[in-house]
């Protein structure tokens, strides 16, 4: 091998492994192994491809992932564990390839190669003896057979997968043993609540306390937490959960016609009415009601709001009798609703009324530790929502978004991923860069300018007085920690977040 070819060999091997180094950071190996196996099709340029981990302790497939297969083909590929390219590659631990499984006396006589037409294969065992695993490869997007860089690559893949997978199962396991939430997940449909930090597991204790109740629940917390959210856990998990779920939201709408919407209206009962107008109320019969912005309620709408509460009744608008209401009521507010009524804008009967079992959803700042599971979650929403392909945060844009503020909570979070999403496909590439989540926040821009929000001015006073510290102690990481009163870990996150390097001398 020439020292060029040689040089050349060792760089795609440092890509790749870097590569896998960023896809090490997922939390779930069933992510970890969609993500590695877009990557290594997409090196290869391979048309499909499988990847399948055996569980340790029974040898029985538990994890597998395929790429632009059908059910038929997953069946074929894995038929070919007991006879043929993938029963090869177990049992020799070796690298099979061949140009074309159709010509190869190996393969041809077997029934799915001469069905499915199978030319180029590459299928690579994954771990040491014995395998914990396989990577199969089929046919290739340009005409030909898997060449020698390929192979290398796979072989170079199959290795580092079998570590970084370890590695993920183990921390799984270690989670499972360590995760607050855990015993509420076993008995709660939470799925669409993500996060496994203290500060859930306090919102899920109190779940698992008033779902079961037909009671009313105020649900508090800063604007953008995920109120709403909460308030469908707790219907889902209650004895109404197959009725259904009617949200409005009171700050959206206009104060004269907030009582109409609500409980409905006769007709003439006003100049839009033209017709018997069904509420709100009607439509949750026998489910939930959810009031979000609770506090915005005007004070007739309120005093109406008490009398259902309290009688389980009441008028819609020009009624001459009342229409009994069956319905769970749940609020949710992001204000001091006992300001509120101390400046005699909310009833203070309603709020005693409504705050029967009162839930606190918590800010990101105090759930800082689900972020990367959050980040997973709104990357796969996104990428759903735009048909977009397969994307993944690296692990810089992951420690930028740990070092970040977010005010605007998992709204603005949400919102910044998909983006940076959308921005990451624009440009072809499969990765999620600190760039495209802070398009505004390069590192040469490093002036605070009378635009930028108060995050953007943060993040950019958090890099140079880090630089500046790390300059100062000639980039001594613990002098600096000292200096600035944060852990050493930290410090090594933050200088990844803002992508700062040390200048050579």
């Amino acid at each position: 091998m020439s020292l060029e070819s040689e040089v050349e060999h060792v760089r795609r091997e440092r890509d790749l492994y870097r590569a896998l180094l960023d896809l090490g950071v997922a939390e779930k190996i069933d992510t970890f192994l969609e993500q590695a196996l877009s990557l290594i099709v997409n090196v290869t340029g391979a048309r499909r491809g499988y990847i399948e981990l055996t569980d340790e302790g029974s040898g029985q497939p538990r994890w597998w992932r395929a790429h632009d297969c059908s059910g038929e083909q997953v069946q074929a590929i894995r038929s070919s564990f007991s006879r043929g390219v993938i029963a090869e590659a177990l049992a020799t631990g070796r690298t099979v390839a061949t140009a074309s499984a159709l010509d190869d006396p190996r393969f041809r006589d077997l029934g799915s190669v001469r069905k499915n037409r199978i030319e180029a294969l590459l299928c690579a065992p994954i771990g040491a003896a014995p395998p914990m695993g396989i990577l199969y490869l089929q046919d290739r997007l340009q005409p030909g057979p898997f060449a020698e860089d390929h192979r290398v690559d796979a072989e170079v893949f199959a290795r580092h997968v079998a570590t970084l997978a370890d590695r993920i199962l183990i921390r799984q396991r270690h989670a499972a043993e360590t995760d607050p939430t855990a015993e509420f997940r076993r008995h709660l449909r939470v799925d669409g609540l993500v996060g496994r930090s203290q500060a859930m597991a306090h919102v899920l204790r109190h779940v698992s306390l008033v779902a079961p109740l037909d009671v009313s629940v105020l649900i508090t917390g800063p604007s953008g937490t995920g109120k709403t959210q909460l308030a469908r856990v707790i219907h889902e998990n209650g004895p109404r959960a197959a009725h259904p779920f009617v949200e409005v939201n009171c700050a959206a709408l206009p104060e004269t016609l907030i009582e109409s919407e609500l409980f409905g209206a006769s007709p003439g009962a006003h100049s839009t009415a033209s017709r018997r107008v069904e509420g709100k109320v009607a439509s949750a019969e026998h489910g939930t009601l959810f009031l979000d912005e609770i506090g915005e309620l005007p004070p007739p709408a309120q005093s109406k709001l008490l009398q259902l509460l309290h009688s389980k009744e009441y008028f819609p608008l020009g009624a001459p009798r009342p229409v009994r209401a069956d319905i769970r009521i749940i609020a949710a507010t992001n204000s001091d609703l006992k300001k509120a009524v101390a400046d005699k804008a909310f009833r203070e009967d309603l709020f005693y009324r409504l705050q029967v079992l009162p839930v606190r959803m918590p800010s990101l700042a105090e759930r800082r530790e689900d972020i990367p599971a959050l980040l997973t979650s709104f990357c796969e929403r996104a990428r759903m929502s735009h048909q977009l392909p397969e994307l993944r945060l690296s692990v810089g844009a992951t420690q930028a978004a740990l070092a970040s503020e977010w005010p605007g909570n998992l709204r603005e979070l949400a919102h910044a991923v998909e983006a940076a999403a959308i921005r990451a496909a624009a440009q072809g590439v499969l990765t999620i860069e600190r760039a495209h989540l802070f398009p505004d926040l390069q590192p040469s821009a490093n002036e605070v300018q009378p635009s930028m929000t108060f995050q953007q001015a943060t993040r950019i006073f958090q890099g140079e007085l880090l630089r500046r510290t790390l300059e100062e102690t000639g980039w001594n990481v613990v002098e600096s920690a000292h200096r600035l009163d944060l852990a050493r870990s930290h410090i090594y996150n933050l200088i990844r977040a803002h992508g700062l390097e040390r200048k050579p001398a």
